[in-house]
């Protein structure tokens, strides 16, 4: 755990077993490396990346663990990962997983049950859509047999499955951050609003990044805000975004919302700009179109 603490931005050893918390690998100038969620076990601590970072954060890991007595497994090619979202997931999942009361694995938490035969397998209230819903790890090559198994389960409560375009349409409304698009070279956690997964508690110790964010966040820059549009065009990543002759923003991701009816993205903005109902106008191929600055998320589940 302390050598968690050492390179993840949230305070690891204040985790209760079997609880969750969202943090990030930071550069030493607080620039992220990656997102990730890291799971609190009686023995170990388990850590889930973004795939398409996975190698480099191995690497970065392995750099910062000498001086620590840890033992490091990556577990990337053992373990597959399915997401079953919704309003009704705890009810399908549950004919799946009959030895684990689900209705006691609470909003980041975890537990460990036998799933569609198998025992022992990682069971977690955590997703990337806004929605409750569970995430579930289970060896590599059952994928497609827990996949039709949760869609035979499901089929009375409708259950379809989805692919990455919707899911990146749930994300962005929820308000929740992409690595590469909200996240990344020159965007920082503090910056990203995400301060809940900051820890500077003292007992925490030094931790890679913190002596950049701590200063960042007395001296905040800019800030991740998102922004609405009425017209025919959906914001787009790159498009710039301007007041007057002055530009002041870039869209980081943009989409067509159909919970809100409207077109919606995302954009740093100096900290003068970044004021709900600021407005400006986005640039499409030379055409400028308006656009109102608004407070992230787009959508709450428990609002």
């Amino acid at each position: 755990v302390r050598f968690v603490d050492r390179i993840v931005t949230c305070f690891c050893a204040k985790i209760p077993v079997d609880s969750i918390r969202y943090g990030l690998l930071c550069k030493p100038d607080g620039d992220p490396i990656d997102d990730v969620l890291v799971y609190r076990g009686a023995e170990d601590v388990f850590m889930v990346v973004n795939a398409g970072n996975a190698v480099a954060d191995m690497e970065w890991i392995q750099k910062h663990a000498a001086d620590f007595d840890v033992t490091i497994e990556d577990q990337t090619r053992e373990l597959a990962m399915l997401a079953l979202q919704g309003k009704g997931s705890q009810a399908v999942l549950q004919k799946l997983a009959p030895d684990l009361d689900l209705s006691t694995v609470g909003y980041y938490k975890s537990g460990f049950g036998t799933l569609s035969g198998m025992p022992n397998i990682r069971i977690s209230r955590t997703g990337y859509t806004g929605e409750d819903g569970f995430e579930i790890y289970f060896p590599d090559g059952e994928s497609e047999r827990i996949w039709n198994e949760l869609l035979e389960a499901g089929g009375p409560d409708e259950l379809k499955p989805i692919g990455l375009g919707a899911r990146d349409t749930l994300r962005l409304e929820a308000g929740m951050p992409l690595f590469g698009h909200e996240l990344g070279v020159g965007m920082n956690p503090v910056e990203a609003g995400l301060n809940f997964a900051v820890s500077f508690h003292e007992d925490k110790g030094d931790w890679i990044g913190r002596d950049a964010l701590a200063a960042c966040k007395e001296a905040p820059q800019k800030k991740l805000m998102g922004i609405t549009t009425d017209g025919k065009r959906a914001p787009r990543e790159g498009y710039a975004l301007f007041i007057g002759d002055r530009q002041v923003g870039t869209v980081c991701s943009g989409a067509i919302s159909p919970t809100k009816e409207c077109n919606i993205g995302t954009s740093y903005f100096p900290t003068d700009v970044a004021v709900a109902g600021t407005a400006v106008e986005m640039d499409i191929r030379g055409k400028r179109q308006a656009a109102t600055v608004c407070e992230l998320p787009f959508y709450s589940r428990t609002k």
